[in-house]
């Protein structure tokens, strides 16, 4: 592995190395890509369409959010389009991130010109907390021979609105074309599995999917709930980065594991940076993501936000060598909970691409520094308030699981005092304090408020457990019983050889960012 071998590691200690990295992330090192990093809506939707405009044989398209809009009609038709000229297409949508944004017309609308479309785990009486684990991936698969990964969904959000001042918001994704594009297939195929019969995945694939078309090797690394590949492989790199370690995420909330091995790095002298956004969709929560800023702050990290509309990218950049990219955010929710999917290159030219387009995202941002009593910011060009608005329902929820997972930690620490707390989460504690508070007075005073919803909610805990139950006797009675849903995870992809270690990277000072500083 690149990183592995800039950091002195070679030789059989590199084989270990590399056995390591794939058994963590459950991803083989495949060599032989090409891969073009995509800036934005403005480079990845046209880069989408135009792929779908050229499929000759198969389309794979799953995403968190389609929002039936003017972005999203504009997907369908070019999917309707291939799908009546005879290609084989096929959309995978989640539950929860389309309930609102895309309407029952818009599904309708595809399936009547011959698109295949699945809804991932909607929602079912009798499993009342199956809906909690959802599909956060955003890939598209073209003949098995150009993929494309990133954060964005499909709405007008990551457009703007220019005419009301409202500018894009900012993510990152990728164009891959090579033999890892098989991985991207196998991963929708986990996914499409498990809402209906299973893909047939040699018939997405052209006789030329597995030619190598670049010399990049890369990882594909599909994250499914509870398997935790990404949160290991983030240790890893967090451990063994050993000159720059520089991360952006949309909802960032570090686990106490990974927060101390990214203060560890840092107080081994890697320039560790991270980059969040600079306003909350939910404006209650901010004070619980800036709680997390101090332990960060304290160990020399450097903490950076984003003055725009909303930075909903998830990248990673480390010693100038290995670069990560997709739709896993640094938090429990993306780590365990979620289907993501990320890619993972070993490149130093694309590194080099990468950190580039960092110390540009950092002119456009704040740097959170520790001064006095509680923190403070240095003065960097902020964009005007129209510029700043809400994100919409579905970032606010996916904000808010976060926020939650913030204030739990919080609250744990509190009473169990497991870690020291910072001055800066006085108010969160302060205010967790009042909710028991209340709700014992709502207890005393009213207590069929609380009875009737917790009556409610046992009811509904047994008749879901009875009617499954019932269901799966039912099954057994007439002898046909279902087969159990394909494991949570991706099939193992074929064998490669590991790449031969690219030679180390010349370590070229990176640059400061120049204009943050005032």
């Amino acid at each position: 592995m690149a990183i592995v071998k800039s950091s002195g590691i070679s030789g059989r200690q590199h084989n270990i190395a590399e056995q390591v990295f794939s058994r963590a992330a459950g991803a083989p090192l495949v060599p032989g890509n090409d891969v073009q990093l995509l800036r934005d809506a403005r480079e990845n939707y046209p880069a989408w369409l135009r792929a779908i405009q050229q499929a000759q044989q198969s389309i794979l398209f799953e995403n968190y959010i389609i929002e039936d809009d003017e972005v999203g009609r504009g997907f369908a038709e070019a999917l309707a389009a291939r799908a009546r000229d005879g290609v084989q297409v096929r959309v995978l949508y989640d539950w929860l991130g389309c309930l609102g944004p895309a309407s029952r017309d818009y599904w309708r609308f595809l399936r009547d010109a011959g698109v295949e479309v699945r809804c991932f785990n909607p929602f079912q009486f009798d499993r009342p907390l199956a809906w909690m684990g959802r599909n956060h991936r955003k890939t598209l698969t073209v003949d098995g021979e150009v993929g494309f990964v990133s954060g964005l969904c499909v709405s007008h959000k990551w457009v703007g609105d220019a005419e009301k001042g409202v500018a894009p918001w900012r993510d990152t994704g990728l164009e891959i074309r090579g033999p890892a594009v098989a991985d991207l297939v196998r991963a929708f195929a986990q996914g499409w599995s498990t809402v209906g019969p299973p893909l047939d995945e040699e018939g997405c694939l052209s006789a030329r999917a597995s030619l190598p078309r670049g010399d990049v090797p890369l990882r594909v690394v599909a994250g499914v709930p509870w398997s935790a590949g990404l949160f290991r492989v983030d240790q890893l790199i967090a451990s063994l980065a050993r000159k720059r370690l520089w991360l952006t995420d949309a909802y960032f909330v570090g686990t106490a594991t990974y927060v101390q091995a990214l203060r560890a790095a840092s107080r081994d002298g890697v320039d560790v940076r991270l980059l969040v956004p600079g306003s909350s969709d939910i404006p209650a929560l901010r004070p619980l993501t800036q709680a997390g800023y101090r332990p960060l702050l304290e160990a020399g990290i450097r903490v950076y936000e984003w003055n725009g509309t909303m930075l909903h990218a998830k990248t990673a950049v480390a010693d100038g060598t290995w670069a990560r990219v997709g739709s896993s955010n640094l938090n429990p929710a993306s780590w365990l909970g979620n289907s993501e999917i990320d890619v993972a290159v070993e490149d130093a030219g694309f590194a080099r691409c990468m950190e580039d387009m960092y110390l540009q995202d950092l002119e456009h941002a704040t740097e959170v520094v520790l001064g006095g009593r509680a923190r403070r910011m240095r003065a960097a060009p902020a964009l005007p308030r129209s510029q700043r608005r809400a994100a919409g329902r579905r970032g606010s929820m996916s904000r808010a699981a976060a926020g939650a997972v913030r204030l739990g930690n919080t609250v744990g620490a509190a009473v169990t005092n497991h870690r020291e707390l910072g001055r800066t989460e006085s108010k969160v504690v302060f205010g967790a304090g009042v909710v028991p508070l209340a709700l014992a007075g709502v207890a005393l005073y009213w207590p069929h408020v609380v009875a009737v919803p917790a009556a409610v909610l046992g009811a509904w805990a047994g008749i879901a457990l009875w009617s499954r139950a019932l269901r799966l006797r039912r099954q057994e009675a007439q002898g046909t019983q279902a087969q159990p849903l394909p494991e949570h995870e991706v099939p193992p992809g074929p064998v490669v050889t590991p790449a031969p270690a690219l030679p180390e990277a010349k370590d070229s000072q990176a640059p400061e960012a120049g204009p943050h500083p005032h």
